[in-house]
């Protein structure tokens, strides 16, 4: 059974708990330490708690209906929270992201912070270090929950749930560097790799942390065999893939009123997705050239977006990635069906699955 609350609320409210304590502990360092602890509660806010719920269901599918430890597992699960805030700090600072859920992102909430308390120095720059460090204090959090967890877990299943969360984190800081080298390394590749390493990218920045890793950790928190999680990866990767082609769809036609991200903030950012690579495979040389040049312009005019989404629209480019996602999630089913997993929790795997394809935000 799920937890006696609800799974979305146990999750947020051992959030909330561990937060609260690492507040208590950092009172004798002062206001403004405090007012940084506040940032990074903050960050944990919101968000579907998906990769927690991933988690969650793929131990329960493997355990069964008797299964306990579920303290422990809503403990691991809220880690995964955690480490997700700690990649989106850090992201949106990358990515120059002036919002995140409709609310100020973290190095901006930091940098205003700066601006109304009347601090010396500059307030950007304070906002750009703070959030390095929130980033990095996220992701200490996020490991310290997680052994807090794994410690009332069977010796053998903590070890391997440990392996393939450290596997998680270090795909995902590698898929991050990808994701912004590839906006450079882009002009020097032949143009026939761009859709191929767009791939490359959206698998190790978002596919392996955000649904492949989850579950698998889920799985090895309830002792499942070297079969068991190989299914489960052959779940999770092409869903993982599926959800990230959906969050590039996002990123260029999304609505700001259900993203939270002002429209078309991918191209402002210059993105190398596999839409944009798409596109521009079939562009004519001049168009091309145009394109090149307004992908990531942050400064480009609505109707400089409107232009780069007509022509990823007319090239068959949305299109493209459109099928993909529903190869990818037919993929994923199958692979679904094919695992041994507890009935119930198979059927929340896949609403959970649906969920994350066809969302729109």
């Amino acid at each position: 059974m799920p937890p006696s609350l609800p799974l979305v609320e146990a999750i947020s409210q051992r959030v909330d708990r561990f937060t609260a304590q690492r507040r208590d502990e950092a009172a004798e360092l002062g206001p403004e330490a405090l007012t940084f602890l506040d940032h990074a509660a903050a960050s944990l806010q919101g968000g579907k708690r998906l990769r927690a719920r991933f988690c969650w269901w793929a131990w329960r599918g493997v355990a069964g209906q008797n299964a306990a430890d579920e303290d422990a597992v809503v403990g691991a699960a809220a880690a995964l929270e955690v480490f997700q805030a700690a990649a989106l700090v850090h992201d949106d600072l990358i990515d120059n992201s002036d919002t995140r859920r409709g609310r100020p992102s973290a190095h901006r909430a930091l940098e205003a912070g700066h601006r109304g308390a009347g601090w010396a120095g500059d307030a950007e720059a304070y906002g750009r270090a703070g959030s390095v460090l929130l980033g990095d204090l996220l992701v200490a959090w996020s490991d310290d929950l997680l052994e807090e967890s794994l410690a009332a877990l069977h010796p053998a299943s903590a070890a391997i749930a440990r392996a393939e969360y450290a596997r998680m984190r270090r795909d995902v800081t590698a898929g991050q560097f990808l994701d912004i080298a590839e906006e450079s390394a882009w002009s020097t590749a032949p143009d026939d790799t761009l859709a191929d390493r767009a791939l490359r990218v959206a698998s190790y920045k978002s596919a392996r942390y955000s649904v492949q890793q989850p579950l698998v950790i889920g799985g090895a928190l309830a002792g499942g065999d070297e079969a068991t999680l190989a299914a489960l990866r052959a779940f999770g990767h092409p869903l993982g893939m599926a959800f990230q082609l959906r969050d590039d769809v996002l990123g260029v036609f999304g609505d700001q009123a259900e993203t939270g991200k002002p429209a078309g903030d991918d191209l402002r950012e210059g993105k190398r997705t596999a839409l944009v690579a798409y596109a521009r495979a079939v562009l004519a040389p001049d168009e091309r050239s145009r394109f090149d040049e307004l992908l990531g312009d942050g400064g480009m005019a609505d109707a400089d977006i409107a232009w780069l989404r007509e022509r990823i629209t007319s090239t068959g480019a949305l299109d493209r990635v459109e099928r993909l996602i529903v190869d990818y999630a037919a993929e994923a089913d199958a692979a679904l069906n094919a695992a041994r997993l507890d009935a119930e929790a198979a059927a929340e795997l896949r609403s959970l699955a649906r969920a994350a394809v066809q969302r729109r935000a």
